[in-house]
């Protein structure tokens, strides 16, 4: 694709270092990324533009800009009929040190009637990613809309690649082996919502400073209208509570912000976990599905929280069919 692109102007302002940068606005946020995933900047100037971003930051406004950017390339999925909004579980980092268990959790809502869609890489070096594990489980990756749909009405979650969901993200995502470091665009996967309908979307961040900046964003009136969200410090970059320690959890509802837990303590006696190989992770998951092994507390928690959420959400929201019943998001 031709790249003709003048992005000059973008950069002039966004690459001045972190107290002199300034924010771009929505429109031109939107103009810049809808332009970088089409593949329209070149490749320095592209380079100039995620270090800068790297370096100061993303602003609400810039947010909202890139995601209406990705948003209108995706084609909109359908949320079904039923008791419960889907859940959305965005999964980018894997596990490092301890097991991943993104994918029990996600299987435990699915086991409740939630239709859930996982969306992510496939693997991280050094992690193990949250698709390595559903394989383990021989649970299928989707490629397509139709599968997602499958997954749900055999009552599992729904793990689609974001090379699938959205190659020109994926294609943003892997300069990262390029530059040796994250960009906006791994700010931007985690908030996606792909549904014509609103859904509930769990969200975790590291950073303390990034807790500012998602509770502005969920609590704005776009990002309300693409419905609630669970919102969570990381446990090692997953959205998935901490089987040790319980996290603060926010919820927003209708761009009202609630606190559903404020401790940060110990969450009773350590539980008998696996370990973080993704053969070892599958296997112990499927002994607690199956109620050989407890659920571990904390994860039980969540689950009932996200259940709530979801069916309240769904509850403001009635649909009246099956995939591809509801209103279009604006």
């Amino acid at each position: 694709m031709q790249q003709d692109f003048a992005a000059a102007r973008f950069i002039k302002e966004i690459g001045r270092g972190r107290d002199g940068a300034r924010a771009m606005g929505l429109e031109d946020a939107q103009e810049l990324y809808g332009a970088m995933l089409d593949g329209r900047v070149a490749d320095l100037q592209l380079g100039a533009i995620l270090l800068a971003m790297r370096i100061k930051g993303e602003s609400v406004e810039e947010l909202h800009g890139f995601l209406r950017a990705a948003h209108a390339r995706i084609p909109p999925l359908s949320a079904p009929a039923g008791e419960f909004a889907p859940v959305l579980l965005p999964s980018y980092n894997g596990a490092r040190h301890a097991p991943n268990l993104l994918p029990l959790l996600a299987c435990m809502l699915a086991q409740r009637g939630v239709p859930v869609l996982i969306h992510g890489v496939l693997q991280d070096a050094g992690r193990v990613a949250t698709a390595e594990v559903m394989r383990a489980a021989g649970l299928p990756l989707a490629q397509q809309p139709i599968h997602i749909y499958a997954s749900w009405q055999r009552h599992q979650p729904a793990f689609m690649a974001i090379d699938h969901l959205s190659p020109e993200l994926a294609k943003l995502l892997s300069l990262r082996r390029v530059l040796g470091v994250r960009n906006s665009t791994h700010s931007v996967v985690k908030l996606l919502q792909p549904f014509a309908e609103p859904a509930l979307r769990i969200t975790s961040y590291t950073h303390p400073e990034y807790l500012r900046v998602l509770s502005a964003y969920y609590q704005s009136a776009e990002a309300a209208s693409l419905g609630d969200a669970l919102l969570m410090r990381a446990t090692e970059g997953e959205a998935v509570a901490n089987v040790r320690r319980a996290q603060q959890i926010d919820a927003f509802c209708a761009g009202a912000q609630s606190t559903l837990v404020q401790r940060e303590e110990v969450a009773g006696p350590p539980p008998d976990l696996p370990e973080r190989g993704a053969a070892e992770t599958a296997a112990w998951m499927d002994e607690v599905l199956c109620e050989q092994r407890q659920v571990p507390p904390a994860l039980l928690e969540q689950v009932e929280q996200i259940c709530q959420a979801a069916r309240a959400l769904r509850a403001r929201l009635p649909l009246s069919g099956g995939p591809g019943a509801g209103y279009q998001r604006g």
